[in-house]
């Protein structure tokens, strides 16, 4: 399992069908995360733009941030 509780957010959107797919990763490996629908958050908006994100979903694990739903990289940062 996650050797480091790290804090995760996941930058998303309605009827986003990547950000499902990172949702039900996170769940299946039992990994706490917290979600932000950008359509509703103008700031997390930019933070993700700012970041070179330019769609959802965008993963946020500690200070690395991940644009998209790149799986190796995620659990790669979360050493799993």
């Amino acid at each position: 399992m996650v050797k480091k509780e790290k804090k995760i957010i996941l930058f998303s959107s309605p009827g986003c069908s990547w950000c499902n797919v990172a949702k039900n990763f996170f769940k299946t490996h039992k990994i706490k995360f917290k979600e932000i629908d950008i359509s509703r958050d103008i700031k997390a908006s930019q933070d993700c733009q700012r970041h070179g994100c330019k769609g959802v979903p965008v993963v946020l694990i500690g200070s690395k941030w991940i644009c998209g739903f790149d799986q190796k990289k995620i659990e790669k940062t979360l050493e799993i």
